[in-house]
């Protein structure tokens, strides 16, 4: 049985089964995530929120999912069928593929390759197509000017996102997740973690988050009142699902990131403590507590505000920030905070 897993049949059975386990734990995180953010936001409310299918209402979402699969998927008779079917897949398979260098450990990664955060920021840059192809193959003016929003939204905030992963890179001197996360090491726990040295940036790059992922208050592209749901609104059943489904992966990738990025990845918040795979899943899950707090809490943006924070406070700050981290790497400045090559790289 040893010698099977040495051949290339066993090898890909490997792979296929590694694959799987990513894709089980990111859907069913996803029905936690759906059923965590109504009932945060049902809390702030001061209602209940899902409490009747299954026990606290655990089920809701499994229902929910149920119905949207067992509906009919109504496609509209002026709509490019071929591509209208092809936008929500195209969402929810990029969101998925990004997962693949997710490292969860030093060991639990499905591909440590060095060039992980460039393709995490290639593969979620490619999202936007999904939402643009949605929108233009519905053949109707509302989804098509949402789509519109939410093509000039991502791509202003993806500049200052990713203006803000260079500063850890050049901290670093790595670009793959394991170095960044073992950089962060040290006897200080917590305090060695990037989000001290980077601290401006932390609060810039989860607000970046919120905008790249269409979430409150920067949800533009889904304007209820003024383009009557967006880029989706012709869609129904499962092709809807699928875009919602990709949208709550992509959050809770930006989750995963913030974690990897500032907060040690895996690693014990005190050094008395070992580190776990279950630290940077308590990690990811306290950052969606906070996308769904400001959710709930925050209202919405005006487009033209949206817009001149990304391009008159974010990108100037963020290249700003990526010429200090520069020199304070180059010359050694604050005890080697920003320059951690002999771990990172």
């Amino acid at each position: 049985m040893a010698d099977f897993f040495n051949t290339p049949g066993g090898i890909a059975l490997i792979i296929l089964a590694q694959v799987l386990a990513v894709v089980a734990f990111v859907m069913i995180s996803l029905l936690f995530l759906v059923y965590g953010d109504r009932k945060i936001w049902a809390a702030v409310q001061m209602r209940r929120g899902p409490n009747v299918v299954g026990i606290f209402g655990l089920l809701q979402t499994v229902a929910d999912a149920l119905k949207y699969i067992v509906k009919e998927v109504v496609i509209p008779a002026g709509s490019d069928k071929a591509v209208f079917i092809l936008a929500p897949i195209t969402s929810f398979v990029l969101a998925m593929i990004a997962w693949a260098v997710i490292p969860f450990s030093d060991t639990w990664v499905l591909s440590d390759i060095n060039v992980a955060i460039l393709y995490v920021f290639a593969v979620s840059s490619l999202e936007v197509y999904g939402v643009i192809m949605g929108g233009w193959a519905s053949n109707s003016k509302y989804p098509f000017l949402g789509s519109l929003r939410s093509a000039a939204q991502m791509i202003s905030y993806e500049v200052s996102i990713g203006l803000i992963i260079i500063g850890v890179i050049l901290s670093t001197g790595s670009m793959n997740f394991g170095d960044v996360v073992r950089a962060q090491d040290g006897h200080a726990g917590l305090f060695n973690w990037y989000w001290l040295p980077h601290f401006p940036m932390v609060f810039l790059f989860f607000i970046s988050c919120l905008a790249e992922t269409n979430r409150p208050p920067f949800d533009l592209p889904e304007a209820e009142s003024e383009l009557v749901a967006g880029y989706q609104v012709e869609y129904s059943s499962t092709p809807f699902l699928l875009f919602m489904a990709g949208e709550y992966i992509a959050i809770f990738l930006m989750c995963a990131l913030t974690s990897l990025l500032f907060f040690g990845g895996w690693l014990s918040p005190v050094p008395f403590l070992p580190d776990s795979p279950l630290w940077m899943v308590a990690k990811m899950a306290f950052f969606f507590f906070l996308f769904a707090m400001v959710k709930a809490i925050t209202p919405r943006y005006r487009y033209d505000q949206l817009m001149r924070l990304g391009w008159k406070v974010f990108l100037p700050m963020s290249l700003i920030w990526v010429v200090f981290v520069a020199f304070a790497a180059r010359f050694d400045w604050f005890w080697g905070a920003f320059a951690r090559w002999s771990t990172g790289g």
